[in-house]
């Protein structure tokens, strides 16, 4: 990758930029900039590049073969896909303050969209509210993906420009802001960053570049080729640039098993490496979503990855949900509850009816399971966005949210969830035109209809009201809103004075865990300086099991009520 030229525009000094484009089957690619038409020339593997004097906060754009394009690599689009790109020199940026960043064991997470965090939905609103989740003992935000996509709303996972901050949240300052305010308060900073597809309206790469993409599609489009130099480039620099641009503190990559290289996904493994690399004074996490369940990227520089396993046995277990990706856990949801208790994930290469999948992972420290009882994911791909609340009722959930706080996997939090909304969550976007409102909605339709969903009463995705439902806040109940808050806090506050001296001290076995009845645990997690001890009721009272000695938390009587958790943590 070293001897690849880079694509985008770099500032190289005395006012001097670089431009390049891979654009192998051109005859001509030149730089628009200002009233200047600037010829690139190409090597021998079609990569376009030159110099020009240029202003910080000029536009630009390539054109290729006599059609202009944004630069794919654009770190700023203020007039969204289609307008030109403008050139952004990050180290004009003063930050304000250092930053030294946090251990991964103090994690507790909050995944946030900022077009729907707030009713203004930009980045300095949501840096506004930050003090909120900052008293409330969250110690990481992770943004959901922020890259420039077609129109003005949508969930950020259909981005084309991958490089450039969504321009209706606000410009590249505005987020560096966020940050900033973000850390300042405690608070790391990590974006989910999407590297496995493209979104369907906007991109244009494989007009100038086909050989970017190959013939192994992905569930949203077209395969990307990473086993080429010139694309492993393009999304290498790309997760460089946000790292650094943006003083982040590390990313959570979705969909990784879909980031397919032939190679054993060397690219994720080299990208770790080069991440691990960098001399930034604050240590860099790298979280994964991999739906194979293979321990092999954590045992290759990655810190965690999203368990899924945890969330989708719990939900069938309390809610009987059995349709969809939730039918691998029908036999016995209990059962996989209990195996996730103690051992982190359910799925570990044993016998299926569906077929193996996994492998054993027990091994690793229990940072390397991230663990939500809802995610943008189970929450927003339900045809009503129904969060777990609205399926199961507020006392097992507020049971269920002290087990997520309390055992030692690393939580996340969807926004709302700290103080117990029932606000749904949909999918939304907004397509250039009709044709693509009418695939968007054929396309939702049929998914949603294929696993088990009654469509009767679901919003348009395309409208406008599908986002405006699923801002949480301000809660309708400011009463009942701030009781949950309290209970975060005070859960919070337990694992960072309990809980986290633990982890630090290293695991020193498996968790036990002990079935009292059909739906009632009793777990203990040993670690070096001491050990977590809970009794959890699910559906039925703990049946035979003693309450526990000196709890630390008590929500009702596992002993004797269906739902229910005591927790006791020794050092």
């Amino acid at each position: 990758m070293s001897d690849t030229p880079r694509w985008g525009a770099h500032p190289i000094g005395e006012g001097r930029w670089r431009f390049g484009l891979w654009a192998p089957t051109a005859e001509q690619v030149s730089v628009q900039l200002g009233q200047q038409d600037i010829p690139l020339r190409s090597d021998s593997r079609g990569f376009w590049s030159g110099q020009a004097l240029a202003q910080d906060g000029m536009t630009y754009r390539f054109r290729v073969d006599g059609a202009e394009i944004p630069d794919p690599a654009s770190r700023a689009q203020p007039e969204g896909v289609d307008g030109p790109s403008r050139l952004v020199d990050p180290s004009r940026y003063r930050w304000q303050g250092s930053w030294a960043g946090r251990p991964l064991e103090e994690a507790v997470i909050f995944e946030l969209h900022v077009g729907a965090f707030t009713p203004e939905g930009t980045f300095a609103a949501a840096a506004r509210r930050l003090p909120d989740l900052s008293e409330l003992g969250v110690t990481a935000i992770q943004l959901m993906p922020l890259s420039q996509f077609s129109g003005q709303r949508g969930w950020g996972y259909d981005g084309v420009l991958i490089r450039a901050p969504h321009a209706a949240y606000g410009t590249p300052d505005d987020l560096r802001d966020f940050v900033a305010r973000a850390q300042s308060l405690g608070m790391m900073v990590f974006l989910d960053l999407v590297m496995n597809h493209f979104g369907p309206f906007g991109n244009l790469i494989p007009s100038y570049a086909p050989d970017f993409f190959n013939q192994r599609p992905t569930p949203w489009g077209d395969g990307i080729a990473f086993e080429r130099p010139e694309v492993a480039a393009f999304f290498r620099d790309a997760a460089l640039g946000w790292l650094q641009d943006y003083r982040l503190d590390g990313f959570r990559f979705d969909a990784v098993h879909e980031i397919r290289d032939g190679q054993d996904q060397r690219f994720m493994r080299t990208l770790a490496a080069e991440l691990r690399a960098l001399e930034l004074g604050r240590p860099i996490h790298l979280i994964c979503e991999d739906e194979r369940n293979l321990p092999d990227l954590r045992e290759a520089g990655f810190d965690a990855e999203w368990n899924d396993d945890w969330h989708n046995a719990m939900h069938v277990a309390v809610t009987g949900e059995t349709h969809g990706y939730y039918s691998r856990f029908a036999a016995d949801p209990f059962a996989d509850v209990a195996h996730a208790l103690s051992h982190g994930q359910v799925d570990e290469g044993q016998p299926h009816a569906e077929g193996p999948r996994g492998a054993p992972a027990a091994h690793l420290p229990w940072t390397a399971f991230i663990n939500a009882n809802q995610t943008h994911d189970q929450i927003g791909n339900r045809a009503l966005g129904e969060r777990l609340i609205a399926l199961i009722g507020e006392e097992p959930a507020r049971v269920l949210h002290a087990a997520l706080l309390l055992m030692p996997f690393l939580p996340m939090l969807f926004m709302g969830e700290e103080e117990g909304s029932d606000a749904p969550f949909l999918f939304f976007c907004d397509p250039p035109d009709e044709a693509g409102r009418a695939a968007v909605r054929e396309g939702r339709s049929a998914e949603l209809t294929r696993i088990g969903y009654d469509l009767s009463g679901m919003p348009d995705p395309t409208g406008e009201a599908a986002l405006a439902v699923s801002r949480p806040y301000p809660s309708a109940d400011a009463a009942r809103a701030e009781g949950w808050r309290a209970l975060t806090r005070e859960l919070i506050a337990l694992r960072r004075r309990k809980i986290v001296p633990l982890l630090k001290s290293g695991k020193t076995g498996l968790g036990e865990v002990r079935r009292h009845g059909p739906k009632a645990y009793a777990v203990s997690w040993p670690f070096a300086a001491g050990e977590i001890r809970m009794l959890l009721s699910l559906g039925a009272p703990a049946a035979g099991a003693a309450s526990l000695a000196a709890p630390d938390v008590s929500l009702n009587d596992p002993t004797r009520d269906p739902f229910a958790i005591e927790v006791e943590i020794t050092s």
